[in-house]
């Protein structure tokens, strides 16, 4: 016994002193791997915990939207690209009215976002966290989560249209964002993703006007992240189409579209969708 207890000894110091310990491998994505673009396409539903005002996530309770959301999900899948379906929730809300804290945003509270998580990890999908920061800045808001964003089936997702500007208020501007703002969210993310050896997480960035993200092209990639421009906006299928073609993003960032079940006009089938150039890589349903 002692001996072995020498050996081990020796297998766990080098030149006296503790060695490092072996890093535990990445811990996997719900349905396997650790990367998530371009081996899976993302197929997503998106709204709010608490009412189903926001969209098509908040009708009805968390499980019964897993199980919608798998029977539309499986209709994007190719050979080549299986389905990794997803909740897209609302995490911070953009408000009409001030606040206490005179953000313009409302922070969906903790155990909601718990029971999303719980219900989309039964589900085998991702939680995606969308944050609407109102006034306040975009990393301050994505720091509220980082208690979730540590998770490997937890990614994020920003949303320029309702992030103001001193003097705006939402609903009555269309707001927006830069690169600066979005390479520092990116960097922290990527930081958590390195730090806590965490599968590759989407970065989606919401836009449906040029203006909505300021200097796109300085956007940085970043190591552990799919940078993901989503392409929003409600209307008809040339409308979207045109849309599409104009904000769609080139490689090392991904294409998003969103489709929107009372809104759109003659709204896209998901062969339809698959018929795009390219083909989106994450779907979205609000």
């Amino acid at each position: 016994m002692a001996f072995l207890a020498a050996v081990l000894a020796a297998l766990t110091t080098v030149g006296g002193a503790p060695a490092e310990p072996v890093a535990k491998p990445l811990r996997e994505l719900p349905r396997g791997g650790t990367r998530i673009l371009p081996d899976h396409r993302v197929v997503a539903y998106y709204g709010g915990a608490t009412t189903p005002a926001l969209g098509v996530l908040g009708e009805g309770t968390p499980a019964q939207a897993a199980r919608r959301l798998e029977r539309v999900a499986r209709r994007f899948a190719t050979k080549r690209r299986p389905v990794l379906p997803a909740f897209e929730l609302i995490a911070s809300v953009a408000q009409a009215s001030a606040g206490p804290d005179g953000d313009y945003s409302h922070p969906t509270k903790p155990a909601d976002i718990q029971r999303y998580l719980t219900a989309a990890r039964r589900a085998k999908a991702l939680l995606i966290l969308d944050v609407q920061p109102g006034r306040a800045p975009f990393l301050r808001e994505v720091r509220r989560y980082e208690r979730f964003l540590r998770q490997p089936d937890v990614s994020l997702a920003l949303d320029p249209e309702w992030s103001m500007r001193a003097g705006q208020v939402p609903g009555q501007t269309i707001g927006s964002t830069d690169a600066r703002t979005i390479n520092g969210v990116s960097a922290y993310l990527a930081g958590l993703v390195r730090r806590y050896k965490l599968p590759q997480k989407l970065l989606v960035v919401h836009q449906f006007t040029p203006q909505m993200v300021r200097n796109r092209g300085r956007v940085v990639p970043r190591k552990g992240l799919a940078i993901t421009f989503h392409i929003d906006g409600f209307g008809t299928q040339g409308a979207k189409r045109a849309k599409y073609r104009q904000l769609r993003a080139r490689p090392p960032f991904w294409n998003g579209l969103k489709l929107f079940y009372d809104e759109d006009v003659d709204r896209f089938t998901p062969a339809e969708v698959l018929a795009l150039r390219p083909i989106p890589d994450l779907i979205s349903y609000q």
